[in-house]
């Protein structure tokens, strides 16, 4: 479940309502196409947008379209109280895993974050990825701190953040961490642009965006790793490089919900105001983008 592709879709909704018949499709093309877990209520899903009751609809959803592939549920919260609540829901609704990101407004130490996911540890039945996203929680994992927490029971995989573009400082990012962390937990990569060469690196799964929409491309991505074939890696995220762009210029959600718009997947609008999906200029170049390559 935590290792090879783990694809993440999006929630589409507007401001009335979910659109559950088109989450349950998305989910459902990801089922068929075999891959190792169905990532709901990341950062892609928009977790931190919703309530509690939006998010249990989501997670039943997903179990009742995934025809059996594995089910990882986002469960951040800003308070310890709420995210056992969310684990609660999660689990009895059926999710094989636990996704869980230190969300904060004010600045946690690390004490508050060990001691968090300590307690989330002690109530879960099923197993939890760590989610190491400083972009939106601004609190930076220590390799010390990933160690103490990786240690706990349950804990078996770890989302990291991109990684350098210089393959030598990717792998030696990806030994340091491993130096800290049990065997059995596994590093997963994210941030698409760099999911290449976190693999080439030594991440035993990517946490994919466009895998969520498009599982195929990035399936075979993962597959040519698992064989040793750094070559076919290398060509084939070359080829989605226009794709990598947008996210690193745009953001990976916004450019996710544009391409589903565009490809007729779900209905526009598809984000949580205030955020928007690409317009004018930007949406028309994305058009002409994903026209030559998917």
């Amino acid at each position: 479940m935590f290792t090879g592709l783990s694809a993440f879709p999006l929630t589409p909704m507007d401001e009335v309502s979910i659109d559950e018949n088109a989450f349950s499709q998305l989910v459902s093309r990801l089922a068929q196409a075999q891959i190792n877990s169905i990532g709901v209520l990341g950062s892609t899903g928009s977790y931190a947008y919703l309530n509690r009751e939006e998010r249990n609809l989501v997670t039943r959803l997903a179990v009742e379209s995934a025809q059996g592939t594995p089910v990882v549920v986002g469960i951040g919260a800003l308070r310890t109280k709420d995210v056992l609540k969310l684990a609660e829901d999660a689990q009895k609704a059926g999710a094989n895993g636990l996704l869980l990101a230190p969300v904060s407004y004010q600045k946690l130490t690390e004490d508050e974050v060990f001691a968090h996911y300590q307690t989330v540890s002690q109530h879960s039945s099923v197993p939890i990825c760590v989610y190491d996203n400083p972009t939106t929680t601004h609190f930076e994992f220590s390799d010390v701190l990933h160690g103490r927490i990786a240690a706990l029971p349950n804990i078996a995989s770890i989302k990291i953040p991109p990684l350098s573009n210089h393959l030598d400082e990717a792998k030696e990012r990806v030994a340091r961490l491993r130096a800290h962390i049990p065997h059995h937990v596994t590093i997963g990569i994210s941030g698409d642009h760099s999911g290449a060469t976190g693999l080439i690196a030594g991440c035993e799964a990517w946490y994919s965006v466009l895998g969520g929409l498009f599982p195929l491309p990035i399936l075979a991505i993962v597959k040519a790793s698992q064989r040793g074939d750094i070559d076919e890696v290398n060509r084939l995220s070359t080829a989605l490089e226009p794709i990598w762009a947008f996210f690193r210029r745009y953001g990976s959600l916004r450019v996710i919900a544009t391409i589903a718009e565009l490809k007729g997947l779900v209905k526009t609008p598809s984000l949580p105001l205030p955020i928007k999906s690409l317009s004018g200029e930007e949406r028309q170049r994305l058009t002409a983008c994903i026209a030559d390559l998917l």
